[in-house]
């Protein structure tokens, strides 16, 4: 064992040895050059975020992803620029001989930063960024002063063997580590990806959706893809099973593989977008919010969501109502006495019905389209009327309109004293 003189001893000539590099012409010289460097980095980062606007003003909810992005990117431009100054200066003093041994560790401080500035500006997700921060920092920082291949040796020799398989920590933790990278960033780049293709103006939005949909599986198979070489899983091997399992998957999914082929075909032959009011054989209506893998998501004037099989749309009875023409025509009926002047009411109604802001009328509006009143039959009570009106998109919800106009022709009539006809009957007594 050792005596306590002895490490006595070892400690004094530990600080002797700190106490002399401190004290060096070398460290001083190191230390005034990491602070020229993060003085340089400084002035350089804040130069180019001011050559670049969006990356000075900070995100909204309304901001667009590829701004949002910019301006996290320029808030990681300061510790990336002094990496690198680092880097440089590292390189440098190696090749001229000298032990750059305090820029190393600026080094590692800089790269630890610039990756707590990336998760602190990227990740968006709570449980994400504090695995990250407490498990991948970690390991960079193992890497950095060279000991992450004595950890990756003691977890391979924890091992437990499960038939002819063995599974090691080492394995575990690889796996655990990288599977929440790669969903994170399938994740993120997915939610990016999409923002950015529904945000193009060139496009229309059932183009948009086929891109945002192809966008989608096609990201996925890569993760999925990464995910298995991370495992350890031969890919070569994996594809004659794969392809017995896909003959038996094929049999078992075929209502799900019908209904994703069924979404690719609706938005590419352009019958069903997204904002369209559809109604079902079965009854169900509503407007068209999302398209998804296999279904899509109809939102009913009442809040409800009602997910809709893609392949239904294809192999049952759709009424499509704003499909190409997002206006609509619509009729109220009501009745009024025979005595009534019907010449003269028609006028008078048909000019109450264009007051209303949402109905079509106007020298502008083809005739045909501007709101007409007729008689429709002759009643036991009266003469039976309807009036007929187009207005823009869809007579319910916020966009109600025929309420109003029920109550506006009873007030015309009212106001200029044409009654409304009670049912009548004549009794007659016959004396015999």
């Amino acid at each position: 064992m050792l005596s306590f003189d002895t490490l006595n001893l070892a400690w004094q000539e530990a600080l002797g040895k700190l106490q002399e590099a401190l004290t060096s012409p070398a460290f001083l010289l190191q230390l005034i050059i990491i602070a020229t460097l993060y003085l340089v980095g400084w002035v350089a980062a804040r130069g180019l975020r001011r050559q670049i606007p969006f990356m000075n003003h900070p995100p909204t909810s309304q901001t667009h992803t590829v701004k949002w992005f910019g301006y996290q990117l320029g808030r990681t431009l300061f510790p990336l620029l002094t990496i690198i100054l680092l880097k440089l200066s590292t390189t440098l003093g190696t090749q001229f001989q000298l032990n750059p041994w305090l820029l190393k560790v600026a080094l590692m401080i800089a790269v630890l930063l610039f990756l707590n500035s990336c998760i602190n500006g990227f990740v968006r997700s709570r449980a994400v960024a504090l695995f990250m921060r407490y498990v991948g920092l970690p390991i960079v920082f193992a890497h950095l002063i060279g000991m992450l291949p004595a950890i990756v040796k003691t977890l391979e020799t924890i091992s437990v063997s499960v038939g002819n398989v063995d599974v090691s920590a080492y394995g575990v933790s690889r796996v655990l580590v990288f599977g929440v990278l790669l969903f994170w960033m399938g994740r993120t780049s997915n939610t990016m990806g999409q923002d950015i293709i529904r945000n193009r103006r060139d496009l229309d939005i059932t183009t948009k959706e086929v891109f945002a949909k192809l966008y989608e599986v096609t990201l996925f198979c890569i993760i999925v893809l990464l995910l298995l070489n991370v495992m350890g899983i031969n890919l070569t091997a994996l594809a004659v099973f794969g392809g017995a399992l896909g003959v038996g998957l094929g049999l078992g999914l075929q209502t799900i593989a019908s209904n994703f082929i069924s979404g690719i075909i609706i938005l590419l032959d352009r019958s069903l977008t997204v904002g369209d009011y559809v109604e079902l054989e079965d009854g169900a209506k509503g407007f068209v919010r999302e398209f998804k893998m296999r279904y899509a998501v109809l939102e009913t004037y009442d809040g409800k969501d009602i997910l809709v099989p893609n392949e239904k749309f294809i192999s049952t009875l759709l009424v499509n109502w704003t499909h190409k023409d997002p206006k609509q025509r619509y009729r109220i009926d009501f009745s009024v006495a025979y005595q009534t002047d019907i010449r003269a009411m028609v006028e008078i109604i048909k000019a109450a019905v264009a007051e209303h802001p949402q109905v079509l009328s106007g020298d502008d509006i083809p005739i045909e389209e501007r709101p007409d009143c007729e008689i429709d039959s002759f009643g036991d009570s009266g003469v039976n009327v309807f009036v007929e009106f187009w207005m823009e998109g869809i007579d319910d919800g916020k966009n109600r309109v025929g309420g109003d106009l029920l109550l506006i022709v009873f007030e015309t009539l009212r106001a200029n004293d044409i009654q409304i006809p009670y049912p009548q009957r004549e009794v007659r007594i016959l004396e015999k």
